[in-house]
């Protein structure tokens, strides 16, 4: 076997699963039943909804400089890629590092949640209690299995769980619809009105909403895997945003409704962890609410099980661009995967979970809430920087004179960014229990993860320079 072949990943992923794949990482239902309740409770109550059109609207014109620049970057590292081509070798790696940390702190989010609600599920049926890092150490393990085979079968896994959880919202908005919402107000109009979307906090608001789309940019990560790439990645990107977005927005409205909206914003601050699921109990019957129960869980795994795919293809990239060792850029020979990859995902994410467990956080207060908070800024700052580096690599090159694609859209989508980023500085406090000393210190590791670039870039300049050249 030839080294290109080696360090090539191959498969036919279409743009509809792609699509599963990052939708699959926004974990809907995780969304709908945690994010829903928390950002109408700290943000702007029955004006939420509102909040998810806004975001789409934001990513969306920073997904039109993201697409029009794909083909130019025909290379699976995603956001340091386009960083590297734009700004330079050391922002570009800086960027590298960054995206790690990020992704990093998602998935050990998740997994921390993901351990919680799985020991909950089956102590509900009768089962021991146990630790939540066994459960998490055992979803650790099947999603290292999952990534150590073709991506076809995670995508077809991905594709299963994900229906699943979108069904059962869409029984719940169907269900809240037809009844005409709740007995005493009807379908909520809140967000109709421009007094009750800037009611309460909306900056708050909208900081929950754009977390609810991180890994919406994934879709150039599957870019080596993808039946098209210059076609099926946009249209990915594109039909992954209009269909987060959407659901998002419909079944947060939905959810008011079906409460009413001072009712709806009274029980998301008593009880946001079990809102969406005591709703489903009311519009659907209680067997319903236990099987929101059981795919909260499978929706939990499905966002990790993306999230490892698009870890492992940034270390597959790095090693092919010696700045990680060269063996993490081999693909296996028979399931053309990043096996190598994959596996050193699965230790790393089994290392930082074992980590928490024995410092005594807790899965869901501590390492959910402190890593999400983490993760929000990091996507925010790499998304940023993207977009900076799409508008002077267009001004630049000259490889594509269209104003809307590569000049007007991805400007209005960088102060977009720009404002959400301040936002969620403002309040990052809020988001990891109040501590502004932790706060900093997270702002402060997400900044020296690009330092850490930038010095490797300057003091290994062959690494990078590398991936540039693996881009041929």
């Amino acid at each position: 076997m030839t080294e290109t072949t080696d360090q090539r990943l191959t498969g036919t992923l279409g743009p509809g699963a792609i699509v599963f794949m990052v939708v699959a990482a926004a974990a809907p239902l995780t969304v709908v039943a945690g994010s829903v309740p928390l950002g109408m409770a700290l943000g702007n109550g029955a004006g939420y909804p509102a909040m998810y059109a806004s975001a789409a609207v934001i990513l969306a014109l920073f997904a039109v400089g993201f697409v029009a620049m794909t083909r130019h970057v025909p290379n699976a590292g995603a956001f340091y890629s386009y960083v590297e081509q734009g700004l330079g070798r050391g922002p570009g790696l800086g960027a590298a590092f960054l995206a790690l940390a990020t992704y990093t702190a998602v998935q050990g989010a998740v997994y921390g949640y993901l351990g919680f609600a799985a020991n909950e599920l089956f102590v509900s049926y009768g089962a021991p209690s146990l630790p939540w890092w066994l459960w998490t150490l055992v979803a650790i393990a099947i999603a290292g299995l999952l990534g150590f085979r073709h991506i076809d079968l995670s995508g077809k896994v991905l594709g299963v769980l994900l229906i699943a959880e979108i069904a059962i919202v869409l029984l719940l908005d169907l269900a809240v619809i037809l009844k005409g919402g709740s007995d005493t107000e009807g379908f909520s109009t809140g967000v109709f009105q421009l007094d009750t979307i800037t009611a309460g906090a909306p900056g708050i608001g909208l900081m929950f909403a754009i977390a609810g789309f991180i890994g919406f940019e994934a879709t150039a990560v599957f870019r080596d895997e993808a039946r098209d790439p210059d076609r099926t990645i946009p249209r990915a990107t594109y039909a992954a945003l209009a269909v987060i977005g959407t659901f998002y927005s419909v079944s947060a409205w939905a959810v008011i409704s079906g409460w009413g909206e001072n009712a709806a914003v009274a029980e998301a601050n008593a009880n946001p962890g079990t809102m969406v699921a005591t709703t489903t109990e009311n519009y659907l019957g209680s067997a319903a609410g236990h099987v929101v129960q059981v795919l909260l869980v499978s929706s939990l795994f499905a966002c990790v099980l993306s999230f490892h795919n698009v870890l492992s293809r940034y270390f597959f990239a790095l090693g092919n661009a010696n700045v990680l060792p060269s063996r993490l850029g081999r693909s296996h020979p028979r399931h053309h995967s990043p096996h190598l990859s994959s596996l050193t995902q699965t230790a790393c994410a089994a290392a930082l979970l074992l980590l928490f467990a024995a410092t005594g956080l807790d899965p869901v207060t501590e390492v959910f809430a402190w890593l999400s908070g983490a993760a929000t800024l990091g996507i925010l700052m790499l998304m940023l920087l993207t977009s900076i580096a799409i508008l002077v690599w267009f001004q630049r090159s000259r490889a594509d004179n269209r104003f809307w694609q590569t000049r007007l859209a991805p400007g209005l989508g960088l102060i977009g960014l720009a404002l959400s980023l301040i936002i969620t500085l403002q309040n990052m406090p809020l988001l990891v229990g109040g501590s502004q000393t932790l706060a900093l210190t997270i702002d402060a590791l997400l900044v020296l993860s690009v330092v850490a670039g930038i010095l490797l870039a300057a003091l290994k300049p062959s690494a990078s320079t590398a991936l540039l050249e693996n881009t041929e």
